[in-house]
């Protein structure tokens, strides 16, 4: 496990400048985060896996999904979503409805039951934050405020072909 504080922070390009040291710093980070974060699900009355989680929220952000878009979205093959669909369609979580205009095709969207437990889900996850935000310093959060919002804005710009990490 890396350090964010520990010795070899200040290197000859300075202290916090190197990508690749950064990026580990941001692994052991992220790890922390992802234990926050599965914690904080688990507390809701009904316990969804994080693929199932990860499944509600797709269909929250792009209702009246057809089956094979939804598969398309969380990368999944279509038996596997047909499953998945089956599971959370048996826990109230979502409901399939025939399309308006396309008599074949079935949408699916969130029932009352899932949009609140994305909701209670959504509530537990940022109180857990705030408890880790509050015991750090107040420049410390608008550093990483800023940070983030560099990250999220450097991810939204395409690297070019030669940086990508995805080319051989």
């Amino acid at each position: 496990m890396t350090r964010l504080d520990g010795p070899g922070d200040e290197q000859a390009r300075g202290p916090g400048d190197d990508p690749d040291q950064v990026a580990l710093e941001i692994v052991d980070a992220v790890e922390s985060l992802t234990d926050l974060w599965s914690v904080a699900a688990q507390g809701v009355a009904l316990r969804l896996s994080p693929h199932q989680l990860r499944a509600l929220r797709v269909l929250q952000a792009a209702p009246g999904l057809n089956l094979t878009g939804w598969a398309e979205w969380l990368d999944i093959g279509l038996p596997t979503a047909s499953r998945l669909c089956d599971r959370l369609e048996a826990a109230g979580m979502l409901e399939r409805a025939l399309h308006p205009r396309k008599r074949r095709e079935v949408q699916l969207s969130l029932t009352p039951a899932g949009r609140h437990v994305l909701r209670e889900v959504a509530g537990r996850r940022a109180q857990a934050l705030a408890v880790a935000l509050r015991a750090m310093e107040p420049a410390e959060r608008v550093a990483l405020s800023r940070g983030l919002k560099a990250f999220l804005s450097a991810q939204a710009t395409p690297l070019p072909r030669s940086e990508d990490p995805g080319c051989g």
